[in-house]
């Protein structure tokens, strides 16, 4: 499907960028593009991959030029540059408005006039009633997204939703892991605190999956499974043999106990598969009586897709996931100077 296609990926150094080239830079692809503003990131990609399908544009999404630019020939675009970090969009919110949403605002428009055929815009289960600023940036962006797709012709736009990609930059899951081999205690916000989990690797299927299904305006989102971070760190203690004390230092500034990756407004019109909701673009105009005067009868019926409500990983459960990724893997036999397999006991 992307054989002999241009790809441009946005905040492409990052760890959805990263994942992506491991994905398709040795198929058939024609050329993968890199839109970011981190020439040091590039650099490190450029030294490492040495491959001529990988071209690299420095530039910052919230100047239209740079971005127009580096559309020219584009067929498709994954849009994942953003302000990710919740601590600091908070202190920072006009950043995250500049970037998150004037960003995104500028990367849909220049699509559209450069003739690009697909966008998939990154989103996040903070952008579901959203308390802090960066899911308010994020919700934002997704209704822009939204807007520009009824306008934007033969582009077709799309969202796909995340919940936390274990291991990308700056995820717990890491933090964890530096904490237990520096035998510092490991610091849990709240132990009852739920997060969705999917790896990298799930991430690009989804994107993929929207690329493959979408339709103007649609919302995909992973049937995802949760864990209490509680848990994660207890299964994390017990894989690396560990004996760090668990601090618990309560709430950080801007985040939920649990996450919501559907509302229960969007569960009504969703559709699913075994893997996959799929959720349509709602096009009616403001000439619609049910936004001034109809409600709905059974949206009290339904229940929003948080973190909470879904399948709960155990401790062995969460255990059995971690040893699925690589890194971690990697982590442990570093740790333990012997190989690690994905299934099963970790020594023998």
């Amino acid at each position: 499907m992307f054989d002999n296609k241009t790809l441009l990926i946005t905040g492409g150094t990052g760890s959805f960028g990263n994942a992506v080239l491991r994905r398709f830079l040795h198929t058939e692809i024609g050329e993968i593009r890199i839109f970011s503003r981190d020439e040091k990131k590039q650099e490190d990609m450029r030294t490492e991959l040495k491959n001529p399908k990988l071209k690299f544009f420095l530039g910052d999404v919230r100047d239209y030029g740079n971005v127009r630019d580096a559309m020219k020939g584009v067929d498709y675009i994954f849009h994942a540059a953003a302000l990710k970090q919740v601590p600091s969009c908070e202190f920072y919110p006009i950043e995250a408005l500049r970037t998150n949403v004037i960003g995104t605002e500028n990367v849909l428009q220049a699509a559209i006039e450069t003739g690009v055929e697909r966008v998939v815009f990154l989103s996040t289960d903070k952008a579901v009633y959203p308390i802090n600023a960066m899911g308010l940036s994020k919700a934002m962006a997704e209704k822009v997204v939204l807007a520009k797709s009824r306008v934007a012709g033969d582009t077709i736009m799309c969202i796909t939703r995340y919940g936390n990609v274990m291991g990308s930059r700056g995820s717990v899951i890491p933090l964890f892991i530096h904490q237990i081999k520096n035998g510092l205690p490991i610091t849990v916000t709240d132990p009852n605190m739920t997060r969705f989990l999917m790896s990298l690797e799930e991430s690009v299927e989804l994107v993929v999956h929207a690329y493959q299904q979408g339709k103007p305006g649609d919302i995909f989102v992973q049937k995802a499974p949760a864990a209490a971070m509680g848990d994660l760190a207890l299964a994390l203690r017990e894989l690396f043999e560990a004996g760090n004390p668990i601090n618990v230092i309560g709430t950080r500034h801007g985040e939920k106990l649990f996450e919501t990756l559907i509302g229960r407004e969007e569960i009504m019109r969703a559709s699913h598969s075994n893997r996959y909701f799929q959720i349509p673009a709602d096009n009616r105009d403001l000439n619609y009586d049910k936004f001034f005067v109809e409600g709905e009868v059974e949206l009290s019926k339904v229940e929003d897709y948080t973190s909470h409500n879904t399948h709960r990983l155990t401790v062995e459960g969460l255990k059995e996931r971690l040893l699925s990724l690589d890194f971690v893997r990697a982590e442990l036999e570093r740790a333990s100077d012997r190989p690690v397999h994905a299934v099963g006991q970790r020594r023998k």
